[in-house]
């Protein structure tokens, strides 16, 4: 079983990537954001594996990060997924912003993915519901929260990440969900930017979950 390979770059193409190592080349399967990432062609490369032995062929998919491999992992265990269809979603949302669909329910942008309808979202949503929770973690939501605006300044010693995993464990504390109120807190400090507070956070991630 291979779990990682490191090597050099050779023969990029849409949804693969050969890659020489010790001049074995090995055919690896790529979302398209991490074949982006790779470096130009007969430069070094180090790409995580997993490994798909079937009847007919042995598949190798290959993975920049481990929380892209994780979700790989997930997306291929819902039934009608499969593993090209989970380098399609990845290919179009990177981990944490799938957590984050996942969890706010957005059946609009798995749709997005080649191949995936609506049935199909509901399916994955339904079933990596509880997941994307485990994922809502206090890296994740910062990232979330401050991707596309500028970070929070601090209030205490606590920054963004600090308030808005505080805001989230007071709204958990309340009774709702915490794939709920990941969702709430995460769209209410991207809509506040600057200045949010975590009393702030907690009240318009409440009407947020109210409406």
């Amino acid at each position: 079983m291979i779990g990682k390979l490191t090597g050099t770059v050779d023969q990029p193409a849409e949804d693969h990537v050969i890659l020489d190592v010790g001049g074995v080349g090995y055919i690896v399967f790529c979302s398209a954001r991490t074949l982006s990432a790779l470096p130009s062609m007969g430069e070094s490369a180090s790409l995580l594996i997993e490994t798909h032995v079937r009847e007919d062929h042995i598949h190798l998919y290959g993975f920049a990060e481990s929380l892209e491999r994780e979700w790989f992992r997930l997306l291929s265990g819902v039934q009608g997924v499969g593993a090209r269809m989970a380098l399609a979603i990845l290919s179009i949302l990177p981990p944490l912003s799938l957590a984050q669909a996942i969890a706010a329910q957005d059946r609009a942008s798995l749709t997005r993915a080649n191949g995936v309808g609506p049935k199909l979202a509901a399916r994955v949503i339904s079933e990596l519901m509880d997941k994307a929770g485990q994922f809502a973690t206090t890296e994740s939501l910062a990232h979330e929260v401050t991707s596309g605006a500028a970070a929070v300044a601090p209030s205490g010693e606590a920054g963004m990440a600090g308030q808005a995993e505080d805001a989230v464990s007071a709204l958990v504390n309340l009774g709702y969900r915490r794939t709920e109120a990941f969702a709430a807190v995460s769209k209410t400090a991207r809509e506040q930017g600057e200045g949010a507070s975590l009393q702030g956070l907690i009240r318009e991630a409440l009407r947020e979950l109210s409406s």
